[in-house]
């Protein structure tokens, strides 16, 4: 009678290994399916805006500081690499729309050298950041 309860508390115990096994893939899957927002890397004063949109879809970030600097991927760029530096992210994840954070205290002509360089990279759709006010 020993034997039989013994036998019945091993046919009872869960096997975990499947379990583990598929929390492992998913694990894989989700790091894999992420995706990775390249930020301009530095911060700036935006300018207030009454009406403004989310952008969704949006991966690449550009910014302008006041000083006319330009930072791309946590670095900052020339204006004339701004085009390339946007096809080599474009490369590694494609978008439809890039984000130009332009502090509120740049220069317009410098903005639309960049908004010019973006265009020539090939991207259509260029969004200006705002701060909502």
């Amino acid at each position: 009678m020993a034997r039989k309860r013994i036998r019945e508390e091993e046919e009872a115990a869960i096997d975990m290994t499947p379990m583990l096994d598929i929390v492992f893939i998913m694990l894989i899957f989700f790091i894999v399916t992420t995706s990775f927002v390249k930020e301009a890397g530095i911060e700036v004063n935006k300018p207030k805006a009454a009406n403004q949109t989310k952008q969704k879809s949006a991966n690449i970030f550009i910014a302008v500081r006041d000083t006319g600097e330009i930072w791309l991927d946590k670095r900052r760029v020339d204006i004339e690499r701004v085009a390339a530096n946007i096809e080599k992210l474009l490369a590694e994840q494609p978008t439809e729309v890039v984000i130009v954070q332009a502090d509120k205290d740049a220069k317009h002509g410098i903005v639309v050298k960049v908004m010019d360089a973006i265009k020539e990279a090939g991207i259509d759709r260029i969004s200006i950041a705002a701060a909502k006010g």
